[in-house]
This record gives C-alpha cells, sequence and structure tokens, in this order.
C-alpha cells in the first residue's frame, strides 16, 4: 500500500510509519513538527518566512493586533506549492479533523484536495476534536479534561484550542470530514467513550510503540525513589498537573529523605525523554481513562507511571487495578496516598515496572499494531 499520515501530535504516527514501513508498505508522514516538541516528519508545513526575521515580526505584530496567526497561511502556501505530493494513496490517515493548521478555512482546503485525489482516506480518534469535546460538554464522566475549566471558568484561557473544536466552523468541519471518511479508529478508551454509537466509529486499535527504541531499565533504588513531574504549560490544567503538585508537596513533606523529584517543563521531546531517565515514577495525567503515548513510552522503558488506568480500561484488557500502571484522579490526596504505598513498598515499583513492559510489548507492539491498521483499512 502507498500510504499518507497526515499530522503529527504526539509521537504517534512515527510509530505508526515505522511499523508500516517495517511490514512493507510505502509510507509518508507530513505534518507540522508540533511546536517545541520538534516531531520527526517526512514533509514539515512549518512555516518558514514568518518564523523568523522580517517575517517573524510582521506575524507577531498582526497577531498582538488580531490575535490572527498568518502563519497559517504559509502552511498552506506550502501545501499548494508541492499539493502533487498528496494525490494518488491507496490510504490517507488523517490525526484529526484539523491535521495541519488547526484553522478549519485552511484546513478544509487542504482537506478537499485529500478527499478528491485520493482511494481512502480514515481519520483517527486521538486528542481533541469536535465528537470529544461535545461528548465532555455533555458531563456524563466523573471528570475529563474540561473538568478544571467547569470548575472555574476563569481557566477559559487555558484552553483556547479544546473549547475551538465546539465552535460553528468546526462543527461544519468536522461534518465535512465525517461525511468524506471511510471510517473513524479511536486510539484509546476515552475515545471509545466518547464515540459510542457514532456511524463510522470503528473499534478501538491501541497505539502502536517502538519498544526496540526504548531500553527497558529495571528499577534500582539506591538511596531515594526518584520522582519525574513533566509539565507542558499549554496543558498544565488538562493534565491535571495542579492535583500532582500538590501530592509532590505532601510526599516531599512527608518523605525528605526517601524521594527525589524532577520536574520539567515545556521540553522538546527527544529532551524530554532523556530527562525522565533516571526515575522510578513518573507522573504523566490525572484527567483521563486510558494512556495517552507519553505514558505508554515511559511504561515501555519500565518507570511505574500515574495515569489513565480506569476500570472500564481494566475490564477491556482483563487487568488487576495498579499492576500495569497507577490509575490517576484529580484528588491529590488519593494520589499521594498512592505515592506513598509505592515509597514504602519498594517492591512493588519493580514488580510494575515489569509488567507495564510486558503490557506494551504485548497489546501496542507498532508492527502487530501497523497489521491491525491495514487489516481495518483494506475491510
Amino acid at each position: 500500500m502507498k500510504i499518507l499520515l497526515l499530522g503529527e501530535y504526539s509521537g504517534f504516527f512515527n510509530s505508526l510509519k515505522a511499523g508500516l514501513t517495517s511490514i512493507g508498505h510505502d509510507v509518508t508522514l507530513a505534518g507540522a513538527k508540533d511546536g517545541f516538541k520538534n516531531y520527526d516528519v517526512d514533509f514539515s508545513f512549518e512555516p518558514k518566512f514568518t518564523s523568523k526575521g522580517i517575517g517573524l515580526f510582521i506575524r507577531k505584530a498582526i497577531h498582538k493586533v488580531s490575535k490572527y496567526d498568518i502563519g497559517i497561511w504559509e502552511s498552506y502556501y506550502i501545501f499548494k506549492k508541492h499539493k502533487e505530493l498528496f494525490s494518488n494513496y491507496d490510504v490517507v490517515f488523517l490525526i484529526n479533523e484539523q491535521p495541519i493548521t488547526q484553522n478549519c478555512a485552511v484546513d478544509k482546503r487542504i482537506l478537499k484536495h485529500i478527499f478528491t485525489h485520493n482511494k481512502k482516506v480514515f481519520l483517527s480518534a486521538c486528542g481533541d476534536d469536535y465528537t470529544y469535546i461535545s461528548y465532555l460538554f455533555e458531563n456524563k464522566l466523573p471528570y475529563h479534561i474540561l473538568t478544571p475549566y467547569f470548575n472555574n471558568h476563569n481557566l477559559k484561557k487555558y484552553y483556547p484550542y479544546s473549547l475551538h473544536y465546539i465552535t460553528k466552523a468546526s462543527k461544519k468541519l468536522y461534518e465535512y470530514v465525517f461525511k468524506n471518511v471511510q471510517g473513524i479508529i479511536p486510539g484509546d478508551y476515552d475515545y471509545v467513550l466518547a464515540y459510542e454509537g457514532t456511524p463510522k466509529a470503528l473499534p478501538l486499535i491501541p497505539f502502536p510503540v517502538r519498544t526496540h527504541l526504548l531500553a527497558y531499565q529495571e528499577p534500582v533504588i539506591e538511596n531515594k525513589i526518584i520522582i519525574f513531574h513533566g509539565i507542558n504549560k499549554v496543558n498544565y490544567y488538562k493534565k491535571g498537573n495542579e492535583y500532582f503538585e500538590k501530592a509532590l508537596a505532601i510526599v516531599a513533606q512527608k518523605y525528605p529523605d526517601k524521594v527525589s523529584i524532577i520536574t520539567a517543563v515545556s521540553l522538546p521531546y527527544k529532551e524530554y525523554m532523556t530527562k525522565y531517565n533516571s526515575c522510578h515514577i513518573l507522573l504523566d495525567q490525572a484527567l483521563a481513562y486510558d494512556q495517552g503515548y507519553n505514558a505508554l513510552e515511559a511504561m515501555a522503558r519500565g518507570k511505574v507511571v500515574f495515569t489513565g488506568a480506569s476500570p472500564q480500561w481494566l475490564q477491556h484488557y482483563n487487568l488487576q487495578e495498579d499492576t500495569v500502571a497507577i490509575h490517576a484522579v484529580p484528588d491529590e490526596n488519593i494520589i499521594a496516598e498512592k505515592l506513598e504505598w509505592l515509597i514504602l513498598n519498594p517492591n512493588k515499583i519493580l514488580e510494575i515496572s515489569k509488567n507495564a513492559k510486558a503490557f506494551i510489548e504485548k497489546e501496542h507492539n507498532y508492527k502487530a499494531v501497523a497489521k491491525e491498521y491495514v487489516k481495518q483499512w483494506s475491510n
């Protein structure tokens, strides 16, 4: 198959590309580098003229006055200049209904070409999108990424991307994309919940993880248990970082001689991966029901990860609570209690570490997952 992966936010499509190419498919990954994360892509839509010198000055000046980013039109110009590269694929897989610029007008122009000049197009459900955010607004879940905003509307400025997806323009674009894709594939259990009963929604396919690139490190505790807390300032409240910080303050005060805490803020992807290398426990997110990409890669490396590991997720994979990952909920006292349990029972860190590695190899192997996608696309 000749396959185009369009967009990249987390490393998901890099791993999927590796899996697909390893089983003989011709794959191109095109997308932006997602700001400071700087992901690898074969073709970049990252603005160049408006990212340096006079172009950047003009871009900043216009944005300061109007809040409008002219860089999105440079991304569209890059697409138009090379649009022949985005035709005649057997399958195009979109990472999002707004895969490149998150501007509805620009992305619709790009997608119109994609739908017209390629055989099949599928959509991934794996980040903020119209269906997922609309589902959260129905407030059927006890908590979710919008809970901090629902509790305090003064936090609106921290949710521009999420709230953007329920605008009229986003809804209209979603309807256009929904009409033209062959199917929508959830990447984790959060999206299974959101897309339940939605026409064209296909079965869950777990995220692929390149375990061969993620060397397993059996945890060795010499003096202190090392806890790593990585913060992306853009997603601070969506990930539940406030609960982690409060929980860390509790355990740091209670066990100053037993724990060492590393905090990192908004690091590029490769630097982030290096930074948490020495930790035993990694705090990922506290408002989810399944793991995102950072958590999966950390689990593959043998870290005990506090993340989404909900009862629904446990049931789906036939697992017991706190055996593969620690289910983090939006309550600093509960998080602190679970941290204390690990601090006082360091043998559990080794046990969970080994379980986590085995789970990723079984359920998230990048080659096996790639085969699942090919099977789904072929059907």
